[in-house]
């Protein structure tokens, strides 16, 4: 390229996928020489989730995980409540600017953001501080004043009551705060800061929003209502009933004259509207993806023009804005000649990656993206001669740094918003499904595998036929020769990323292809040491709701993959997938059994298969599923679908006296090799595929992406060969769905791309061997030195719930020894480039 054509281009470093700004050029990392092509060349960035990303508007970046967003009064300025896993607390956005202009971070923050009716002060909720922190604003500035105190957190587990939404009285003397963990709302007197009183809500508490006439009504998270207190003087509620209004509503919204409410249902992709003066529910806007499943949109933040003819809907999984246009009857506003009759959605804006919050300034729209401009590898880790910056992420979570997109009126409306239709359509690839019948091999059985979180390159890097990094190998030949036999023998995939960042997201998008808005928005302060139970696997607060008569917080609307199998009527088999103990035994380690936490999942799943378990091999889990394969031979019947958990690849670092990293592997390794050994021996390896991936990738090191992890598929009907097309997650379930007949269980599975194409014409029925790891199972841990000491930072009773930098440390430094600096993830392959899709 010649110096005048290179000066013309606006060089933009790409990372993970790929980043570029519209209309530039991109340079792709290949060794040391850049690849420069045209922009115009390239797909938008592409997410592990398999859409892509192409904003319009104008966007800056802000900071982690921004979840609410207010104007301040003279519309200046944008404050931001940040929620992520690197930084907690408020942020102000210069809008003339387009710059942040001020940071105060915050030990903890949740979701509720509001300015004093005075314009004097901010309020922003404190997570599990349990407090809500006053400031003074003066001049587009916030000093932090003092906090409302609402309890005394839990040494151990935090905030037992978790403020989320908040709102004022008219009168500004009054603060109304949505308790999420302890399911009430507290009314608390603004001057005094004590707590005047509590009113219990439905589950979870999650928004408040307070009408003109000083009503206040909260949605439950966990439920189905909303919760309507009256004003009785001086500030106090009185309980005014519920309202149902839709599964599990999150966001509120009341008109200018108080006369209509609007809450979103973000699993079922509606908003419910209701006249206030009534109490029922008149309207509901739906925002499916079109010809989709009624899930994977995710509406969870509105904005409503000031004439109420517009309702603007934050999708958090379209990565766009909807805009609705109103009737007068569901717009709660006088008619006129031009007014629409009935309620339209007109058209969707694309935005950032998972827009949370919405706002108005006059006709311009403010969103604020809590994932912002997509994924990449994880920077460089220091070396001594450069000083690394404060706040410098170094975790998958910690990379998401999120986005504020200001979109013009002429952005909302006419042709512009036409044509960003479209735009949304491509990217979210609606208008890719495969309408032809899939032809696949006589497969009758699917066994699906989920293991728990490795890179490509920590199994697979030293594979000279696939784009790996022998440098960034964990776990070679020696230790997982199973993995590397299996991938020689069925195909290598070198180009198959996890949809997740953490085993929350990880396990629900492995087993219902969706993850909701609850787990989006409560895991970073999990995973960052900012409390909240671990609500993910099937458990809200340590129980199991249905046990209680309860729904689960977590669940998607349209369930999991054994739902899927319950609803067609075909036969299922759990091995310790969303199990809890059955109990334990007077005496022994063992508990006595395992029972599935969903009601479905209770009648089929094997009592004698563990969960995620570190104390227990998984040889034990190979052994209780092989025998119980061989009563299904015994039989001539095998389920149509099995899911099997086979954890031990997670390791436990340097713990002491555990095995060690290696050991834990090649258990893993050899337990995988011996339930293929006993499929290809039994009599329904001619008819059954298995796949085998892992729910997340735990950070590890990868020179494509933190992203880029294993997969297997298994049968008679998988040859030799390196597969570089892209794959995720969801394409794997997509294809379960389509060989088992299946319905789909959101749009990211309907609208995916199966693995149609991998597949031999003839089986090869030859029996597979398992083959024995160099490494010994018994290999220990020593019981004391630098890893052991490290090691016991880490919390290993749940997955990934450990600091996953400081284990994926203490792994590299086991491994591979301290003489190996610890690695940075190189930029993008131009590979990758060539072989996007």
């Amino acid at each position: 390229m010649t110096e005048s054509v290179r000066a013309t281009c606006r060089k933009v470093m790409v990372h993970g996928f790929g980043r570029a700004g519209r209309g530039g050029w991109l340079a792709l990392a290949l060794l040391s020489s850049p690849v420069w092509v045209a922009a115009q060349q390239v797909p938008a960035p592409q997410l592990p989730t398999g859409v892509r990303l192409e904003p319009a508007g104008v966007s800056v970046d802000v900071g982690s995980l921004p979840l609410a967003m207010v104007l301040s009064p003279d519309r200046r300025y944008v404050v931001l409540l940040l929620n992520g896993w690197r930084e907690q607390g408020i942020q102000v956005v210069d809008r003339s600017a387009g710059r942040v202009i001020q940071t105060l971070e915050q030990p903890a923050a949740f979701l509720g953001l509001a300015h004093g009716p005075d314009g004097k002060s901010l309020y922003a909720s404190g997570g599990n501080q349990d407090v809500v922190y006053r400031y003074r604003w003066i001049r587009g500035r916030a000093t932090l004043a003092d906090s409302l105190v609402l309890g005394t957190p839990d040494r151990r587990s935090g905030g037992r009551r978790y403020p989320s939404g908040i709102g004022l009285a008219p009168d500004g003397r009054t603060l109304y705060v949505a308790e999420n963990l302890a399911d009430s709302l507290a009314v608390v007197d603004v001057e005094t800061g004590q707590v005047r009183a509590r009113l219990a809500t439905e589950r979870y508490p999650y928004g408040v929003a307070v009408a003109p006439d000083g009503t206040v009504y909260v949605s439950a998270w966990g439920g189905h209502t909303v919760s309507v207190f009256r004003p009785k003087g001086g500030g106090d509620l009185e309980d005014a009933g519920r309202i149902t209004v839709g599964r599990h509503p999150s966001a509120l919204l009341v008109n200018r004259d108080g006369s209509r409410l609007f809450a979103v249902s973000g699993s079922t992709d509606r908003t419910a509207v209701v006249d206030t003066r009534t109490g029922r529910v008149i309207a509901e806007l739906l925002d499916p993806a079109p010809e989709g499943p009624g899930e994977g949109s995710t509406p969870n933040a509105l904005a409503l023009s000031a004439d109420g003819t517009r309702l603007f809907v934050a999708e958090a999984d379209n990565n766009a804005v909807a805009v609705f246009e109103l009737s007068p009857q569901t717009g709660g506003y006088s008619p006129s000649a031009s007014s629409p009759r009935a309620d339209r959605l007109v058209g969707r804006v694309p935005v950032g990656w998972y827009p949370t919050a919405l706002a108005l300034a006059g006709d311009t729209l403010l969103v604020a993206n809590g994932k912002g401009r997509g994924t990449r590898p994880n920077p460089d880790f220091p070396i001594p001669d450069i000083r690394r910056q404060p706040g410098e992420p170094s975790y998958t979570m910690g990379q998401l740094s999120g986005t504020l997109t200001t979109l013009p009126p002429s952005e909302l409306t006419g042709a512009a918003l036409a044509r960003h239709s479209a735009v949304v359509r491509r990217l979210n690839r609606w208008d890719q499904r495969v309408r032809t019948k899939p032809a696949y091999p006589p497969f009758e059985h699917v066994i699906y595998i989920i293991k728990e979180n490795r890179t490509y390159d920590q199994v697979f890097g030293d594979l000279p036929q696939g784009d790996g990094d022998t440098s960034l190998v964990f776990f070679g030949r020696e230790v997982s020769p199973n993995h590397h036999a299996l991938a020689e023998r069925f195909g290598l995939f070198d180009r198959f990323f996890v949809n997740a960042e953490a085993s929350p997201d990880g396990h629900n998008w492995s087993t219902a292809a969706y993850t909701t808005d609850y787990l989006q928005k409560t895991v970073p302060s999990n995973y960052s040491g900012r409390g909240r139970p671990y609500d993910w696997e099937g458990t809200n607060r340590g129980r199991v709701p249905s046990d209680e008569g309860a729904e689960d917080v977590n669940e998607p609307a349209r369930g999991y993959l054994w739902d899927l199998a319950q609803r067609a009527g075909i036969s299922f088999r759990n091995y310790g997938e969303f199990v809890v103990p059955a109990g334990l035994r007077e005496a022994g380690d063992l508990p006595a059994g395992y029972r599935g936490n969903k009601p479905f999942l209770a009648a089929h799943t094997n009592p004698r298969f563990p969960g995620y378990d570190l104390g227990i091999p998984d040889q034990v889990r190979a052994d209780v599923w092989i025998a119980e394969l061989k009563e299904f031979a015994a039989r001539g019947e095998m389920p149509r679908l099995e899911i099997v958990r086979l954890p031990n690849d997670h390791t436990a670092g340097g713990a002491a006296g555990r095995p060690t990293p290696r050991a834990y592997m090649a258990d893993n390794d050899l337990a995988l090799g011996r339930m293929i050994e006993a499929l290809s021996l039994s009599p329904f390896w001619k008819n059954t595929v298995v796949f085998v991936l892992e729910d997340d990738s735990q950070n590890g090191p990868d020179h494509v992406d933190s992203h880029r992890s294993p997969l297997l598929v298994i049968s008679p009907y998988n040859r030799p060969g390196v597969i570089h097309r892209w794959a995720n997650t969801t394409d794997v379930i997509a294809t379960i769905a389509e060989i088992l007949g299946l319905e789909s269980l959101s749009q990211f599975d309907y609208f995916g791309s199966p693995l149609r194409e991998i597949w031999a014409a003839s089986p090869d029925l030859t029996p597979y061997r398992a083959l024995v790891p160099a490494v010994p199972l018994d290999q220990r841990n020593p019981a004391s030195g630098p890893e052991a000491e490290a090691s016991q930072l880490l919390d290993l009773r749940i997955e990934d719930v450990a600091d996953e930098d400081l284990f994926n440390r203490v792994l590299w430094r086991m491994i591979k020894g301290t003489a190996v600096p610890y690695p940075g993830i190189t930029r993008m392959a131009a590979l990758e480039w060539k072989r996007s899709r």
